[in-house]
């Protein structure tokens, strides 16, 4: 599975990549814009990611904004509905407004409240790919 981490704070990309890193590769980004690139890279490499987690407080560019132009790109490239890469949304701020705007503004797959732990990356990640993980063969 790829997986990217976005999140300008060090502590949390590195805490994310230790969690994640028995599901498969971890790229790091520190803002939205650079991740844009990575992403973009990917999809015209026919490797896309198939889970971001996405911190969505960060300067230049938040979490929303970052979301609603990948949504964009993945029109663009006509990415197969069901597809899309899943994003978990990451803040501090354990606010319901703010995981209503993540999931039904900027089309995130799930929410997390920071400090994230092992148990509930492992929960969000049975609930997104509940019929099996990718690069997994089933049977």
């Amino acid at each position: 599975m790829r997986i990217m981490v976005i999140d300008d704070d060090i502590t949390s990309r590195l805490l994310l990549r230790k969690l994640l890193s028995g599901y498969g590769n971890c790229e790091l980004e520190d803002s939205g814009k650079a991740a844009l690139g990575t992403f973009l890279k990917a999809l015209g490499e026919d490797a896309p990611f198939d889970l971001i987690f996405l911190d969505i407080l960060m300067p230049e560019m938040d979490g929303h904004e970052f979301l609603q132009t990948v949504r964009q790109m993945e029109d663009q490239w006509a990415v197969p509905p069901g597809r899309e890469v899943k994003v978990v949304m990451t803040t501090s701020l354990n606010s319901p407004k703010e995981a209503t705007k993540a999931f039904f503004k900027g089309l995130a797959t799930g929410y997390l409240v920071k400090p994230v732990d092992k148990k509930a990356i492992d929960g969000v990640i049975s609930e997104l790919f509940a019929g099996g993980l990718p690069g997994e063969r089933s049977g």
